[in-house]
């Protein structure tokens, strides 16, 4: 029980308390109804008043629906629906205020089912902020002023937000005076880039136009990679691009007459990436996806003599698309429920090697999420896992890869209850953490307690650049296991803490995430996020090559090379 109370306690410390007090007013209401029922259930005319004294707590949330809720998109109000349960739950007495036996019954009820209510309601209270009535400039501030008090990593990272407004101000008052909505959005979502934190996003509002589209995703016909020695080279080439003697693997040297990494840094958009080693392995891919109508490319022939060549955006995203779900393993189309369902999935890639991908961690049932959560003992991913393994050495198993990439998060006991499998001694988890003036304490222990069964298996853990929160967790936690190495092209994302905290701009155009829940490690400071400097704190151990046969594997022939690699690492250790 210790943790559990430790683990509310950092729950606590995350809510939004604005919203605690107006749950306190409906609770606090009701508990006076019921006083006063007491005092009046002889007298009619009085008994007359406290009905409609019953309408207060739905009345009170009314008024904080008008202020919080009003204006958000209508799934935002599901976060406040059990706090206006309470309110309607008080309406049921009212029915039964003449029926002794009927009213004690339907109040000690009501009373009961509110206090769960409200206990819930305080443990998840949500940090929704909802600015939708206010102007492009309004809401901007607002949206300052949300993240500089509730944003987690505010210290961390360093982060001056009355500087980043000031900066960002002129770009959304231009926006307001024209009324351009995508220029209000690209003004809060290069703010939000700034931070580097793959927990925060922005969200777009409204449908795009054919001239908003392309001023976000040009395509030339051809996309672009940097490789381990430096060298740009096209992939994905289309017919048009080969025309001009652009093929896969052709040495890209200048784009619109700049050098092309200097291009990419200067001219290629900041997305955001918290790993700045990840951003330079990238930069070049997404130069290649915005411009103008037309770009110029300059290219090493098959002579070897220099050409360039002026190519034309053919419209769609198809060659960016191509080229990024090549790059992070996958095959088009994305098919998102797809991958949910393969979660936990295994199979042997051959007669020694098994196979197990981890996209979520999620056991897909709230119950079984939130008991590891509280308790820091995931039992039931444990004996999943263990089930999982133990069926996969019956076939043979002999050594494990591990695929994390492309690993959307979740819940990180759920990575530590596969640790625990592999490892026969204890290692530290997470820690969840509360700040206070700025300053991180742990409040509680989630760690990795190896029960040895699978403690002589030999690993492998493929992770990415897309492998996020939760994934970015279990990359860090394996790589402290002797028996395991976490491999990849690049690092993980370089973020790890609580979700929670959403902010929905003026006519709901943008709506910003970002964290405000706080994870730990062992020395008392924020896990895995990156500071100002962006290195990486959770790098892969074993850098996988990528050169220009692995380029071409990945994507011209379209194979799982990382993959491939894994196994290959794996056999020369078995050896």
């Amino acid at each position: 029980m210790k943790n559990v109370f430790e683990t509310l306690r950092h729950l606590y410390a995350t809510v939004n308390t604005v919203h605690i007090l107006w749950c306190a007013a409906v609770l606090l209401t009701m508990l006076i109804l019921a006083v006063l029922h007491h005092l009046w259930k002889d007298d009619s005319r009085k008994l007359r008043l406290w009905r409609l004294l019953c309408l207060v707590p739905v009345l009170i949330c009314a008024v904080h629906a008008v202020i919080y809720v009003v204006g958000a998109p209508i799934v935002f109000l599901g976060v406040f629906f059990v706090m206006y349960i309470i309110a309607v739950l008080a309406l049921i007495p009212m029915l039964l205020a003449k029926r002794k036996t009927g009213y004690r019954i339907a109040a000690v009820l009501t009373g009961i089912l509110s206090c769960l209510c409200g206990l819930y309601f305080s443990a998840v209270s949500p940090n929704i902020f909802n600015h939708t009535r206010e102007s492009y400039t309004g809401s901007f501030h607002s949206l300052v002023m949300d993240m500089d008090e509730h944003y987690i990593l505010k210290e961390w990272k360093e982060v001056d937000f009355p500087a980043l407004e000031a900066k960002y101000m002129p770009m959304v008052r231009e926006a307001e005076e024209e009324q351009d909505r995508m220029k209000f959005w690209r003004s809060v979502e290069m703010f939000c880039n700034e931070l580097h934190d793959g927990h925060i996003g922005c969200d777009i509002g409204f449908a795009l136009n054919e001239e908003q589209r392309k001023s976000l995703v040009r395509d030339y016909g051809l996309a672009m990679i940097r490789l381990d020695n430096d060298d740009v080279i096209a992939v994905c080439t289309s017919a048009e691009a080969n025309a001009h003697g652009i093929e896969d693997g052709t040495v890209i040297t200048k784009w619109n007459g700049k050098p092309v990494l200097q291009a990419a840094a200067e001219d290629g958009p900041d997305k955001g990436y918290p790993v700045k080693a990840n951003e330079e392995r990238l930069a070049a891919l997404w130069l290649s996806s915005v411009g103008g109508e037309t770009a110029e490319v300059s290219f090493v022939d098959k002579n070897g003599s220099e050409q360039t060549v002026t190519v034309y955006d053919k419209g769609g995203v198809k060659t960016k698309m191509e080229a990024t779900a090549a790059f992070r393993g996958l095959k088009l189309p994305l098919d998102s429920e797809k991958m949910l369902e393969e979660n936990f999935s295994t199979k042997m890639l051959d007669d020694k090697c098994g196979y197990l991908k981890v996209t979520a961690e999620t056991m897909g049932s709230a119950f079984k999420d939130y008991a590891g959560y509280l308790t820091g003992d995931q039992k039931y991913a444990r004996d999943m896992f263990r089930e999982k393994l133990n069926d996969l050495r019956a076939q043979g198993m002999e050594y494990l890869v591990i695929d994390l990439r492309n690993n959307d998060g979740g819940f990180d006991e759920i990575g530590i209850a596969l640790c625990d499998l592999l490892t026969d001694r204890d290692w530290y988890g997470q820690g969840l953490g509360i700040r206070r003036d700025g300053k991180y304490t742990c409040v509680s222990d989630h760690g990795i307690h190896g029960t040895g069964e699978f403690a002589d298996l030999q690993v492998a853990a493929l992770t990415n650049y897309d492998c996020v929160s939760a994934g970015d967790g279990l990359s860090l936690y394996l790589s402290k296991l002797p028996n395991v190495t976490v491999a990849g092209i690049t690092d993980p994302c370089g973020c790890n803490q609580e979700t929670g905290g959403i902010s929905i701009l003026s006519g709901g155009i943008a709506t910003v995430y970002f964290p405000t829940g706080l994870i730990l490690n062992e020395n008392g400071e924020p896990n895995i996020d990156t500071r100002a400097d962006r290195e990486s704190r959770n790098p892969v151990e074993v850098h996988i090559p990528f050169d220009y046969d692995a380029a071409m594997k990945i994507f011209r022939d379209k194979e799982d090379y990382e993959l491939d690699w894994a196994v290959k690492y794996l056999e020369g250790i078995a050896e």
